[in-house]
């Protein structure tokens, strides 16, 4: 009978410190967008545990920030602690956002190794590691992110263009990569963990925030042939790059929605059943993920009730808890009879209102399409203009019949 299958735990992308469209937690004084950061970590140790994972690996990217701080560090620590007493190797990777700008500098993962955290290791540098789990021994292979100022204290390279330098880079990390290979037991299964773009890959919101330079590689400088599973960090949205074939090439994606642009996006992390040369892996969706919510109304059709279309398709959607934006277009006339204190009302049951944005068409006073308008009595004119704003018939004949009176009125007056 086979061996069972080595359990691994992959995900990325955890950036906390994001405060975007958040407000503060009075509880725990932090912002609350970083707490919800943070309970997406615990949830993924919660599972891991639960599941009984033999290794779990992170691909980079723990902090918003190069220099988070303590309360962030903190919150992350625990977490990983978690791990560490269950006895559940961890792969630390640095990501763009976890690597110092200067070499000798420590990144904000390195307090586990200068601790000696068990069962803690820390990718900063391009080797491989052998790791003995619970249900066997697995290789994991670390790449964090290509920094090109190791390039620049080599004299070589510092007159090179930042195309050139590219270009080196993409050179040295495949010849890298190929040396990790090399050194591989071709017994045991052998992860890739990697912090970059991957040419092929689709785009999340990370260029929003992103820190450094991208630099893109090609699949085949992975040397494929050498890996049951490639644990990606760095793209936010989750996606497999290596469809039907071997090894999986997967970009776990980020935990937590960043902003509108991952609305539809689903966050969560991998699991990877794992044998020489066998990878069965599986996407596990996080349901508590907060929601951002976009509402779009047209208007413009409704004449002087432009709130009440704007509160039917409030209406429609479930609010509990999510950021959400209003987009409004409206004609020129109707600006006036949006009700906004309604419409706030109406969002009450929102996380978060990140704008109520009115777009406005400015109508050319060519549209009453007159070609002698000298020719129309004041009446006449004004019934024009209405009909030009999609007024209601019955409100244009109320209007017209108030300015008549009004005009009699001042006819009078000036034959006193």
């Amino acid at each position: 009978m086979s061996r069972e299958p080595i359990r691994l735990l992959h995900f990325a992308d955890l950036h906390i410190g994001m405060e975007n469209y958040g407000r503060l937690d009075p509880s725990s004084g932090l912002n609350q967008r970083v707490l919800d950061f943070v309970s997406r970590l615990k949830e993924v140790v919660d599972y891991a545990l639960e599941h009984e994972a033999d290794l779990v690996i992170f691909a980079g990217d723990a902090f918003k920030t190069r220099d988070p701080n303590p309360t962030y560090q903190r919150a992350f620590a625990r977490q990983v602690m978690r791990l560490s007493r269950a006895g559940i190797p961890t792969v630390l990777l640095l990501g763009n956002h976890d690597m110092p700008i200067i070499e000798q500098r420590a990144s904000s993962l390195d307090i586990f190794s200068a601790l000696e955290v068990p069962n803690v290791i820390v990718g900063r540098a391009e080797a491989v590691h052998r790791i003995q789990t619970r249900r066997g021994t697995l290789q994991v292979a670390t790449v964090p992110w290509p920094q090109r100022n190791r390039l620049l204290k080599f004299e070589e390279y510092r007159g090179m263009t930042v195309e050139q330098l590219d270009q080196e880079m993409v050179r040295i990390l495949d010849s890298e990569i190929g040396r990790l290979a090399g050194e591989l037991d071709a017994s045991l299964p052998a992860v890739l963990t990697g912090h970059f773009t991957l040419d092929g890959a689709v785009f999340g919101s990370e260029r929003n925030v992103m820190l450094g330079r991208d630099l893109v590689l090609p699949l085949s400088a992975l040397h494929l042939s050498a890996w049951d599973y490639v644990a990606m960090g760095h793209i936010h949205k989750h996606q497999s790059l290596n469809q039907n074939n071997m090894p999986p090439v997967v970009y776990a994606g980020s935990l937590e929605r960043v902003d509108f642009g991952e609305a539809d996006e689903a966050k969560g992390f991998c699991w990877v059943e794992l044998r020489r040369g066998e990878a069965r892996w599986s996407f596990v969706p996080l349901a508590s993920v907060r929601r951002f919510v976009s509402i779009y109304v047209d208007a413009t059709r409704e004449g002087d009730a432009p709130t009440e279309a704007v509160l039917r398709r409030i209406a429609q959607h479930d609010l509990k808890d999510a950021v959400v934006r209003v987009q409004i277009k409206l004609l020129q006339h109707q600006e006036a009879a949006l009700r906004m204190r309604e419409i706030e009302s109406a969002l009450a049951d929102a996380y978060f209102i990140a704008g109520i944005a009115r777009h406005v068409e400015r109508e050319a006073r060519s549209r009453i399409g007159l070609q002698n308008p000298e020719s129309l009595t004041p009446l006449e004119l004004l019934e024009r203009y209405f009909v030009s704003k999609n007024t209601p018939r019955g409100r244009v004949d109320a209007l017209l019949a108030l300015a008549g009176k009004l005009i009699e009125q001042a006819d009078a007056r000036a034959g006193e």
